[in-house]
C-alpha cells in the first residue's frame, strides 16, 4: 500500500509475512491469499506484503528467471506488491552441517545455529534476496530494501569478528552495486538493532556502522524494540540520521501495547514533519497465521496512527492534521 507524506513522498506499507518452514514456490504462493482477502476488505488498490524465503529457495530463485516469473504472477494475481524480502531469519536455524526438513514444522536442530556477518553465508543468501526482489518489484519502483540481523551476537564478538565482517559487507556493498548497475534499479539492505546483538542501542549502531557503504547500507529500526529499551527514542532516532545513516526500513507492531507513547514518539520522529526519513514500514505479522480480519484490523490501526501524522493512501488527499 502506498502512502503520501504532507512532504510529497511515497512510503510503502507492507505486511510482514511471518517466517514459516516453506522449502518450495507453492508453500510460498499458499501463504499469499490472506494478504489477498486483506486487500479486498480494505479495498485497497494494492496491499504490500514483505517475504521471507529460506536459504535454499532463495538460491534456487535467484537463478530461476521461470520460477521468478510466476512468483511475480501470483502476487499481481492477487494485486499484491513487494518492495521489500526479509533477510534476518536464516532457515530458521543456520549453517552448513544438517539439511533441514521443510515440510516439517516441529523440526529442530540445536546444533544448527544462525551465521553472522562474519559468515560468507550470509551475503550470499542477502544477494540471492536481492537478485530476486529486483524481478519482484513494480516496473516503475527504482530500488527496493533487504533487512538483516544487527551484524552478530555481541557476546564474543571481538576484534576478529570486527575485521571479518567489515571485509563481508565491503563485499556486499561491491556486489549490490554490480547488480544496480546489470538491472538499473537499486537494493539497498538494512542491519536491525536488537537485544544482545552488536547493533542494540543507538550509541552501539552509530558505533558499528560507521565504516559501512552508507549509500547501499543502512539501518533497520524495529520500533517495538527501539520504545522498549532505548530511552529516547526520538534522539535515539535523530543520532542515527546525524550520523549520516540511513533508516533503510521500519518495522512496527499494530498494537505497541504498554509502549504505547513511546511507540508513538519514535513514529512521529520517523514520519512526523520533518520525515519521511524511511520509504519502507513494515507491518509485524501477528504469529504464522493471522486471519485476513486480523491483518486487515492491524492495518486500519496503523492507518489512523499514520492519518494523524499526515499520511493518506497515495490516491487520496493528505488529512489536515
Amino acid at each position: 500500500m502506498r502512502l503520501r507524506h504532507p512532504s510529497g513522498r511515497i512510503v510503502h506499507l507492507s505486511c510482514e509475512i511471518a517466517a514459516q518452514p516453506v522449502g518450495n514456490l507453492p508453500a510460498v504462493v499458499a501463504q499469499l491469499d490472506t494478504y489477498g482477502a486483506a486487500r479486498a476488505r480494505l479495498g485497497a488498490d494494492r496491499l504490500g506484503v514483505n517475504l521471507w524465503l529460506p536459504p535454499a529457495l532463495a538460491a534456487a530463485l535467484a537463478v530461476e528467471s521461470r520460477a521468478r516469473t510466476r512468483l511475480r504472477a501470483e502476487l499481481d494475481a492477487r494485486r499484491l506488491e513487494v518492495v521489500t524480502l526479509s533477510g534476518a531469519p536464516f532457515a530458521g536455524g543456520g549453517g552448513e552441517e544438517s539439511d533441514p526438513d521443510w515440510t516439517d514444522p516441529d523440526w529442530t536442530d540445536p546444533d544448527w545455529t544462525d551465521p553472522d556477518w562474519t559468515d560468507p553465508a550470509r551475503r550470499e543468501y542477502t544477494l540471492d534476496l536481492a537478485r530476486i526482489l529486483l524481478d519482484l518489484l513494480d516496473e516503475e519502483a527504482v530500488r527496493g530494501a533487504v533487512n538483516t540481523i544487527g551484524l552478530g551476537q555481541r557476546e564474543g564478538w571481538a576484534e576478529a569478528s570486527d575485521k571479518a565482517g567489515i571485509g563481508i559487507l565491503r563485499r556486499l556493498s561491491a556486489g549490490l552495486a554490480d547488480l544496480a548497475w546489470q538491472n538499473g534499479r537499486a537494493v539497498r539492505v538494512g542491519f536491525q538493532p536488537a537485544p544482545g546483538f552488536v547493533l542494540d542501542t543507538a550509541e552501539q549502531t552509530v558505533a558499528a556502522m560507521t565504516r559501512i557503504d552508507k549509500e547501499r547500507l543502512g539501518v533497520c529500526l524495529d520500533l517495538g524494540h527501539v520504545a522498549r529499551t532505548w530511552s529516547d527514542p526520538a534522539a535515539g532516532i535523530e543520532s542515527i540520521t546525524d550520523a549520516g545513516l540511513g533508516i533503510i526500513e521500519v518495522r512496527v507492531a499494530a498494537v505497541p501495547g504498554a509502549t504505547t507513547e513511546a511507540w508513538r514518539a519514535g513514529l512521529r520522529q520517523v514520519f512526523g514533519a520533518g520525515g519521511p526519513l524511511t520509504e519502507y514500514l513494515t507491518l509485524l505479522s501477528r504469529g504464522p497465521d493471522p486471519t485476513p480480519e486480523q491483518v486487515t484490523g492491524d492495518v486500519a490501526y496503523l492507518l489512523a496512527e499514520l492519518a494523524a501524522l499526515g499520511l493518506a493512501p497515495e490516491n487520496e488527499p493528505c488529512p489536515a492534521r
